[in-house]
């Protein structure tokens, strides 16, 4: 008699260990997940039980009244993270170091406007944006590309999983002006400011971020 399929075994036995695993993954990795990674955790090959399993994770988090959240990205991933309204009681007690006000707004400006070359930014931004430049690329949030004598530089996918944003430029330029909309009506201003800081609005990170 041939076996069952992988499938029919593990939601057989013990399906809530399979949302247990899942949970367990997103905790460690800090970042989004793709199905096939969650599938290969729990020992599936169907994605779309993965992604079934994933969403009950997602319902269970949205109605226990957690400090966590777990979303449903638009490319499929899913992540868990901190709700946006516990970040600033907690940030400080952050393992990993945040950016602080100075390279958030060029890291902020950089994504509005990318790609944009560092000889623009450094004369909108100062030029303190050269050392700010360095962190962010030491980070890994950002990408340089010679050009001349200047360099051109964008988000790195790393920048778009750590604030949870769109890896498709267009969406992502869509999503932060949103950001910087929101941030300035909070601050009773309008239009986006020539360095954009989406400080508050951004610091919605993964929790192991």
């Amino acid at each position: 008699m041939s076996e069952p399929p992988i499938e029919q075994e593990l939601s057989a036995s013990q399906p809530k260990n399979k949302v247990a695993l899942i949970e367990a993954a997103l905790y460690v990795a800090g970042k989004p997940l793709e199905l096939k990674t969650l599938a290969t955790v729990v020992g599936f090959r169907s994605e779309d039980k993965v992604k079934e399993l994933a969403r009950s994770l997602k319902t269970k988090y949205g109605s226990d009244g957690s400090c966590l959240e777990v979303l449903e990205l638009s490319d499929g991933r899913f992540v868990m993270q901190l709700k946006p309204q516990y970040v600033q009681h907690v940030k400080r007690l952050a393992t990993r170091q945040l950016l602080t006000a100075g390279p958030m707004k060029t890291l902020s400006f950089i994504a509005y406007r990318q790609p944009v070359t560092q000889s623009y930014l450094a004369k909108v931004r100062g030029n303190l944006a050269y050392s700010h430049v360095k962190q962010l690329h030491d980070a890994g949030l950002i990408a340089e590309e010679r050009l001349g004598r200047t360099k051109v530089l964008r988000t790195t996918p790393n920048f778009a999983d750590y604030f949870n944003l769109s890896h498709e430029t267009p969406a992502m330029k869509k999503q932060l002006e949103q950001i910087f909309d929101h941030i300035k009506a909070s601050k009773g201003t309008k239009g986006l400011p020539p360095g954009p800081q989406p400080q508050s609005a951004m610091s919605s990170t993964p929790q192991n971020a």
